[in-house]
């Protein structure tokens, strides 16, 4: 449920396109060509949750997005997403050569290039078996599972010879989506150094049986949760990655240094690597004022007033849009306030509420995605829809919110508390399950931690307030967030260990081809509000399986309209780098890695 960016500060202090010409557009900014001076020392600030886990299948228990952070320069994907700022897949930094679709786009053939591990072995076919034989037999303790897809639509899987692996699937795929969707999400794993079910056991073939693949499965992840060994483990030095990590504290400072190995074109060029932590936004600004410690980080939006101090110090400011899209996930299953939330006119009430325009204008300055539906209009504008580009299906109304809530039987008190007067199951009723004077209370949990995000929720709460809608505000830490909302699955829902009712947790990351996939489909690894609708999962699939731009138009529309989460505007990202170092920009916000082995010194 966290963001996906490594640069954790960058990600979540916001930018984008707005009122302040003297920053730059760092979509569009041309990298520094004055020539690179090797080695040094870069320091990112990462204001954000701690990685927990290493071993990169992260447990389906785990919802700490920002382990991707840590592992993505270490074991990059198969499918490298994001080339510079363009949505689309880097095919310099993929792990294949070529990706061959045959019968009737049943069966993929994926080429390997030629590459190494960092201990000089080649990476081979075997080792894609590895992580195939592991997720099928593990693929529910998979975070990335997602149901119906890899591996369970593998019918068969072969390997003609060191380089290549054939899939042969359950069904024809939209090539666009198995590519940006799926194989995007696959690491390659070194069998020969981690195939063993202990740290003193003899690697094998263990993975090629069901029971040898659960423990050896088992092992990686015991260890994977080690946080005082991820630097010292031997099974997590040996990486496919252009960097291997040197240091990591608790409190989530870590570095990196150069894979002497690294097989891709684009080799780091510094010494050093390293992510600064910052639990709140104030230490970091004063780091940057200073001048002296931090090479790049974000700039809080709050702060944006102090660009040109900045740049007196030596550094350039870019606003980046984030891929993604923010929203307030209801609980549909909480007993209290699930009945609830489960009408739609409800949800559409509480969104009439919410005014985008104004939080985009005063809480981030111009810098953020207005937030009209599930496609980013800025970052990925040309999925966006023209009614998203409008300004979605329920823009700012009080006065409509309040007409539906009356509609549907409930006493509206403006600034005051709206109780159900007309409990029942008809059209002029306010709904099932719902009973004679429950109020439209509720709470909301989010994130604590940045000025900008506190300033957000208490917009909402005020204009909420304006339809008797009450909402207590609850921040905590970003681990704490998750740690409560990743106990809930659609089994578990209905009991009293989901408790939470709205939780704005910030946003998802998105990936390529942003079809939901995941977030609003039944059962879905990001769809921890327990949402369910058959119409729903029918549209996803349609954008699955084929590659009509009418199939991903009608569901974007419908997730608009049917309000999965509560839309948001989502802060884009204000960088701030020192201007002697090069290839920061454009940013790539689709990797996790965020190229850092493309940043050096210039001379």
């Amino acid at each position: 449920m966290a963001a996906a960016l490594a640069m954790a500060a960058v990600a979540c202090t916001g930018g984008g396109s707005g009122g302040h010409g003297s920053i730059a557009d760092g979509q569009s900014a041309t990298a520094s060509k004055a020539p690179v001076k090797k080695g040094g020392t870069i320091t990112v600030a990462a204001v954000s949750a701690v990685p927990d886990f290493i071993f990169p299948l992260v447990p389906a228990t785990n919802q700490n997005g920002w382990n991707a952070n840590l592992t993505e320069a270490l074991w990059p994907y198969l499918v490298y997403p994001g080339d510079g700022a363009k949505s689309e897949v880097n095919k310099e930094k993929s792990l294949f050569s070529s990706l061959d679709w045959s019968n009737g786009d049943k069966q993929l053939t994926i080429h390997l290039k030629d590459w190494n591990w960092s201990d000089g072995k080649p990476i081979t076919s075997r080792d894609f078996t590895f992580v195939y034989n592991l997720l099928k037999a593990n693929s529910k303790n998979w975070a990335a599972h997602l149901p119906g897809l890899f591996p369970d639509d593998v019918a068969k899987e072969s390997t003609p010879d060191a380089h290549t692996v054939v899939l042969d699937l359950t069904r024809s795929y939209n090539p666009d989506f198995y590519t940006d969707d799926v194989l995007s999400t696959i690491p390659l794993l070194p069998q020969h150094a981690w195939d063993k079910t202990s740290a003193t056991g003899a690697v094998g073939d263990n993975d090629t049986t069901t029971a040898g693949a659960k423990a050896v499965y088992s092992f990686l992840q015991k260890e994977g949760a080690k946080t005082a060994d991820f630097a010292g483990n031997p099974l997590w030095q040996v990486v496919d990655g252009p960097w291997k990590l040197k240091e990591f504290r608790t409190n989530g400072y870590y570095s990196y240094v150069p894979n002497p190995a690294y097989s891709g074109a684009s080799k780091p060029s510094v010494d050093k690597l390293v992510m600064s932590p910052f639990t709140t936004d104030t230490p970091e600004l004063n780091a940057l004022r200073s001048g002296s410690s931090l090479d790049v980080a974000g700039l809080p939006l709050n702060d944006v007033k102090q660009a040109e101090a900045l740049r007196s110090s030596g550094y350039s400011i870019a606003s980046v849009p984030i891929p993604g899209v923010a929203g307030i996930l209801p609980n549909l299953y909480n007993a209290k306030v699930g009945p609830v939330l489960q009408q739609l006119y409800v949800r559409q009430a509480l969104q009439y509420l919410i005014n985008g325009p104004q939080i985009v204008s005063k809480v981030y300055n111009g810098y953020a995605d207005p937030g009209y539906g599930p496609v980013p209009v800025k970052a990925t504008g040309t999925w966006a829809t023209p009614l998203e580009k409008s300004g979605g299906p329920y823009p700012y109304s009080p006065a409509k919110a309040k007409s539906l809530l009356t509609a549907h039987g409930w006493k509206v008190v403006p600034n005051g508390t709206t109780t159900c007067q007309s409990p029942g199951t008809g059209a002029s009723q306010c709904g099932a399950g719902i009973k004679a004077g429950q109020a439209l209370t509720f709470q909301m949990v989010y994130s604590s931690g940045r000025a900008t995000t506190d300033e957000q929720e208490a917009a909402i709460k005020s204009s909420e307030a304006q339809a008797g809608i009450t909402l207590n505000l609850k921040a905590e830490p970003f681990n704490t967030l998750i740690g409560t909302m990743g106990t809930c699955t659609a089994a578990s829902h209905p009991s009293s260990t989901c408790g939470w009712q709205l939780s704005d947790f910030g946003y998802e990351p998105y990936p390529l081809y942003p079809n939901g996939t995941g977030f609003f489909d039944t059962g879905g690894e990001g769809n921890l509000g327990g949402y369910s609708d058959p119409t729903m999962d029918r549209l996803i699939k349609a954008t699955e399986y084929g590659s009509s731009t009418k199939a991903f138009s009608e569901y974007e529309d419908y997730a608009a309209k049917q309000l999965p989460w509560l839309w948001v505007p989502l802060r884009s990202s204000l960088l701030v780098y020192r201007t002697k170092l090069q290839g920061v920009v454009p940013l790539n916000p689709f990797s996790g890695t965020v190229d850092y082995e493309d940043w050096a010194y210039t001379s």
